[in-house]
């Protein structure tokens, strides 16, 4: 099998959007759920909803790819695993190196799902000294002092940085002097990379921050709503049932408590890339 470090995918000399690379990832998603439901064929709309897009969209997408699918039939599952997987590079081997294993980076490196989608975890490295020979998720953790040669030793192509805002920049600029060009960032921080280089960035807080946005926009709309119609407002159907099958639950078990939720490969938040 090829290493990551020997091909690159050609979605950028072929023209396809970013926005259009943004989404393949959510429909190959979908595609595997029903391949491994042995799903022979899926129509646009399906396959639309179960990616969270419209139908309209999702056909212009595939027509990137030259894939049209058959009228009356629709698009055939195994091969289109099979076509986005080429076009994301995941029929090939992609080493992957983890930098900064704190609670985070520990966590993406149990992460059961970078395997079965063509990544594979190199390497995990740390600055603390004392963590220098420590197993975690099966692989002996290394000193920065060898990253340089972690990453020509194992073909690195993508880095992923899980350390403090404060390590960040400088973690970055030894991997792209080493001659990663992929990076995915974690740290809370923007990181400054050459051209050539594509940084992804992954900022929980940012996302919360969004939530909390829309939260704050729907109450004050209700807020308004029943300023205008003198009483409160009826939540959503969907709302009440909710609360409904919740209370039901605690009369019938008592109250419970769960924690973050996770995602079908491991004990990583469902955010985690697909």
């Amino acid at each position: 099998m090829a290493t990551g470090r020997t091909h690159r995918p050609a979605t950028r000399s072929r023209g396809i959007p970013e926005a259009t690379v943004a989404r393949l990832p959510l429909y190959l998603r979908a595609l595997t759920a029903l391949s491994e439901r042995s799903v022979p064929t899926v129509s646009s709309e399906e396959l639309a909803t179960a990616a969270g897009v419209n139908s309209a969209k999702l056909r212009k997408d595939f027509s990137y790819l030259g894939s049209y699918g058959t009228r009356g039939v629709g698009y055939d599952v195994e091969y289109l695993v099979y076509q986005i997987s080429r076009e994301l590079g995941l029929t090939q081997d992609w080493p992957v190196v983890i930098v900064g294993i704190g609670n985070l980076g520990a966590a993406l490196a149990n992460y059961g799902g970078f395997a079965s989608r063509g990544f594979r975890v190199a390497a995990l490295i740390d600055a603390d000294p004392a963590m220098a020979g420590k197993p975690v998720a099966g692989i002996e953790v290394q000193h920065t002092d060898e990253l340089e040669k972690i990453i020509d030793d194992n073909g690195v192509s993508i880095g992923v940085i899980a350390t403090p805002a404060g390590a960040a920049q400088q973690v970055c600029d030894r991997l792209v002097a080493a001659g990663i060009t992929s990076i995915l960032n974690f740290a809370p921080t923007v990181l400054s990379v050459p051209e050539g280089v594509d940084v992804r960035k992954v900022d929980l807080s940012i996302e919360l921050q969004i939530l909390a946005f829309h939260e704050q926009r729907k109450a004050g709309e209700e807020a308004l709503l029943e300023e205008e119609t003198g009483g409160p407002v009826a939540p959503p159907a969907a709302t009440v049932t909710r609360r409904r099958a919740s209370t039901a639950a605690t009369r019938e078990d008592g109250p419970t408590t769960s924690g973050p939720e996770s995602g079908p490969d491991g004990d990583v938040p469902a955010v985690m890339p697909a």
